[in-house]
């Protein structure tokens, strides 16, 4: 595989994926992060990382998932022939010094998320007795309150965006409630929701989530439906940019085995009749 280059083409590709459209999507929550190591979790956040790596943000910092930096990201599934760039040792020491330091914004994929922010990666239901055990609490405590976050759900639905608080508070939001009296929140700091259906943000009053933007096809009275509690309309809400041609080409050589088409269910077109 040749080198992944950033090219200046901006010509709009008409025919892309659903997949592909969230890739370009969750490739903004790092624009001007700086250098910060960049973690997305999973096919469609991973993927947006290292797209964001190859346009617009170059200075972050990537790993090989394992030990070492890279000056450009790792194509996804088998390597075949292809080199890794590395530019120097990160070990999970080196890690957890950007973890705790808040030189970090992960993007990861909960189960719930509540109108706080709030975000549940372990169980549903009651926790002593739960529906499904899932991952557990992993490193989200932790997480949520030393560095930048955002969140990809690939189905846009009120289970996911639950009505009340969700059912185990794994990862920390906005609810004051939840904050002890002298225990300091403003370490929060929740960036973008990329869903199937909108980009979102906390922006509103009180970090109150707000709809930035809405994928093609999509009316914001689909939204309403499909999220558990109220949310905002942003004042420039906007329809979610499409994918240029420059942007596909090289989602297709960060993705050589089309990983990304078993990550939305049915592997949609990007644009909704």
């Amino acid at each position: 595989m040749t080198p992944i280059e950033s090219q200046t083409d901006a010509v709009v590709d008409c025919a892309f994926s659903l997949a592909e459209l969230l890739i370009v999507a969750a490739s903004e929550a790092w624009r001007e992060n700086g250098e910060v190591l960049a973690s997305g979790i999973g096919v469609i956040p991973r993927l947006g990382a290292s797209l964001a790596k190859v346009t617009h943000s170059p200075e972050l910092l990537m790993t090989d998932s394992e030990t070492f930096l890279v000056e450009e990201p790792i194509p996804l599934g088998p390597r075949g022939d292809y080199r890794a760039k590395y530019s120097g040792y990160m070990s999970f020491e080196r890690v957890f010094e950007c973890v705790w330091g808040g030189r970090r914004h992960a993007m990861i994929g909960p189960t719930q998320i509540d109108r706080y922010g709030q975000t549940n990666l372990s169980a549903v239901g009651d926790y002593d007795k739960p529906k499904s055990a899932i991952l557990g609490m992993r490193g989200l405590p932790g997480n949520s309150i030393n560095h930048a976050n955002s969140f990809f759900i690939p189905n846009h639905n009120p289970r996911v965006f639950v009505s009340d608080e969700v059912d185990v508070v794994c990862g920390v939001g906005y609810n004051k409630e939840r904050w002890p009296v002298g225990v300091r929140s403003d370490f929060v700091d929740l960036k973008f929701i990329v869903t199937d259906l909108c980009v979102m943000d906390f922006l509103g009053p009180e970090h109150g989530i707000r709809v930035k933007s809405l994928h093609p096809g999509v009316k914001f009275e689909d939204v309403e439906s499909a999220t558990g509690f109220p949310v905002l309309r942003a004042g420039d809400c906007m329809e979610t940019p499409a994918p240029t041609s420059e942007q596909l080409d090289i989602i297709r050589r960060l993705d050589p085995h089309n990983l990304r088409a078993t990550a939305i269910k049915g592997n949609p077109a990007g644009i909704r009749a």
